[in-house]
């Protein structure tokens, strides 16, 4: 009795145990990265656990006035968030006509959507130069704007879609015989209950436009215009020919935390937004 007892309970914990293997995985490059973030530059090779002496150098010499981080902060948070509300207007509308329209070759259509996520961004970045230095565009923030929201509409619309199908038609059709146009039983009624699916959208897009590196390191070659990713890709240590981690690191935190907060701030919307459409 006292064995199925326990084998019972050594199964209980087999779960919990998983999920804090998992969890040690992806933490323990951000809990080394802050860790490095904050020794010393003479100190950066050590293997201690936590900082021997904690130090602020690596953080002031990220926002040293040469290295322009807070502009590349500046230009992350325009180019994600122009991504972000854009990937959303394009998507809802579109994800809401293939949810509630029927049309021959609506899955094909959904197929040529996802179709174009699996293009590797590699491919397309001497094409894209071409265009954009032809129409003037390098250096601009539409040249990083465009590319991004081409690889995030279509996570954004297959996404949506399957959140607006599980919503009952009945919903549009009260509100038209109270009087709403199709497009006010859209914005009015449909959009509000399919908030968590939106906003679970909208921080995935944006994560991902923040997170971009290929086309904005492609497209800018202004310092005034970097985003952080490539900022930080660029960084050089004292003597010019040095690899600078500590500044790196000290600058990956300042990248990565208020998108760690954000995301445990709002995880049950997130979490919401990711199951609500296999529910009925």
């Amino acid at each position: 009795m006292a064995s199925s007892t326990s084998k019972r309970s050594w199964k209980r914990w087999i779960p919990h145990l998983g999920v804090a293997v998992i969890v040690l995985y992806c933490l323990a490059p951000f809990y080394w990265m802050t860790a490095t973030a904050f020794r010393r530059p003479s100190d950066q090779f050590d293997l201690s656990p936590l900082p021997e002496v904690w130090s602020l150098e690596n953080f002031r010499a990220v926002f040293a006035p040469d290295v322009g981080f807070g502009w590349a902060l500046m230009n992350s948070f325009v180019v994600a968030s122009v991504t972000t509300l854009l990937t959303l207007v394009v998507g809802m509308t579109t994800a809401y006509a293939l949810a509630r329209l029927q049309f021959r070759g609506k899955n094909v259509v959904l197929a040529l959507i996802i179709a174009c996520s699996m293009f590797p961004g590699i491919s397309l970045i001497v094409p894209l130069l071409k265009l954009f230095t032809d129409i003037g565009w390098i250096n601009t923030y539409q040249a990083m704007v465009l590319p991004s929201l081409s690889f995030a509409l279509p996570l954004a619309v297959w996404n949506l879609t399957t959140f607006f199908r599980q919503m009952p038609v009945e919903l549009e059709q009260a509100a038209m015989v109270d009087g709403c146009t199709p497009g006010q039983a859209f914005r009015k009624v449909i959009v509000p209950l399919a908030a968590p699916g939106v906003f679970t959208t909208a921080i995935l897009t944006f994560i991902m436009a923040w997170n971009e590196f290929i086309i904005a390191l492609s497209m800018v070659n202004e310092k005034e215009m970097q985003t952080v990713t490539v900022a930080i890709s660029k960084f050089v240590g004292a003597q010019g020919h040095e690899q600078p981690f500590g500044t790196q690191m000290a600058a990956g935190v300042i990248v990565t935390v208020p998108l760690v907060v954000a995301v445990l701030i709002f995880q049950r919307r997130i979490i919401a937004g990711l199951t609500s459409g296999g529910l009925k």
